[in-house]
């Protein structure tokens, strides 16, 4: 696990308004919930006196109290009351839990994982996600495997002609992706098998971004060739389109052996007009997510769950690097800033 990053830990919608929401996420069990004014909240959700889950207990007040002996803890972790002691009763000030900076942005709630700092990095998305004019739909779910793993899956869509050609709901990928109109999109399976070498094939880094173009192509038939753009942003972040497609997933480690995925999927270009009705359409969106999580990928998974070594060997020294590359340019970023206000100020 890579760290001092933004995580995504789960979807805004995730967080109960009058509840505590527990989560398992890097390696470590969390509580969120919301103060009386709304701010979200982060913490390790093992009570220090017992034990017990502080997601299995409720909100009062400004505090999250624990289900077992109702040991209250405020927005900063201290103990604010032990029901046993009385209202006035002494708590020790190393009664507490750690508490964890949270942010919300982009539908999405943020964990920073890392060294306490004074000034946070911002959270920021590629440009084309940032700026994506489409509406989306996203869902969560988990799998039995390391997320190492897991983000290779979605960045080498070459496998795709391997995995995907024998299940019956594929017919739509056929159809809709690789079919012709000529043979009325009959020859969607065939085309899609062929389809094989990789040619074209263009990686630029920008930061902690990778982006990588390339086609897919039959060959020796150039004119069955599909062309897929990838983007990879550390140290989570996958996001691939390729014709209709286009689908963006963070990949968080639960802990070492299982990973939370969290995937959004963009409105087809065509969907308005094949789908009038505009209330209908995110529920497409979410149905094309759910076959999606059952067929596509747990196809992926399945694989995935017998790889050996069941971390890429390669991705972890990878990921592990991309700390370094991270922080130099930050700080190339924030230098750059300081000379442009210092600039701006001197005019």
């Amino acid at each position: 696990m890579i760290p001092n990053q933004w995580y995504p830990i789960l979807r805004t919608d995730d967080i109960k308004r009058d509840a505590p929401t527990g989560v398992r996420r890097m390696g470590e069990e969390l509580v969120l919930w919301r103060d009386l004014d709304g701010n979200l909240v982060c913490q390790s959700a093992r009570c220090p006196h017992k034990g017990a889950n502080l997601a299995d207990g409720r909100l009062v007040g400004n505090s999250v109290a624990c289900p077992y002996h109702g040991f209250r803890f405020g927005t900063d972790g201290a103990c604010r009351l032990v029901p046993a002691l009385g209202s006035e009763g002494r708590v020790p000030a190393s009664l507490r839990v750690d508490t964890y900076e949270v942010r919300e942005k982009y539908d999405l709630v943020w964990l920073w994982w890392g060294d306490k700092r004074a000034n946070l990095p911002e959270i920021e998305l590629p440009h084309e996600l940032a700026e994506h004019p489409r509406p989306y739909e996203t869902i969560t779910f988990s799998r039995p495997v390391h997320y190492t793993r897991y983000i290779e899956s979605l960045l080498e869509f070459y496998h795709v002609t391997f995995v995907h050609r024998d299940h019956w709901a594929n017919i739509i990928d056929y159809t809709f992706m690789y079919g012709s109109w000529c043979k009325l999109w009959m020859d969607g399976r065939e085309r899609y098998i062929a389809a094989n070498k990789i040619v074209n094939h263009r990686v630029d880094v920008e930061g902690t971004i990778i982006r990588n173009t390339f086609d897919q192509r039959e060959e020796g038939n150039p004119s069955n060739s599909w062309h897929f753009n990838l983007i990879y942003q550390a140290p989570s972040m996958t996001h691939v389109k390729q014709g209709l497609l286009e689908v963006t997933t963070w990949l968080v480690p639960i802990d070492e052996h299982h990973t939370q995925a969290i995937m959004r999927l963009y409105e087809y270009p065509l969907l308005r007009t094949m789908v009038p009705v505009k209330p209908l359409r995110p529920l497409i969106l979410r149905l094309s997510l759910m076959m999606e999580q059952y067929v596509q990928d747990q196809q992926d998974n399945d694989i995935m769950a017998r790889q050996e070594p069941k971390a890429s060997e390669r991705g972890v020294n990878k990921f592990i690097a991309v700390d370094e590359m991270n922080a130099k340019y930050l700080q190339m970023r924030y230098r750059l800033k300081a000379e442009a206000r210092a600039e701006a100020e001197a005019r």
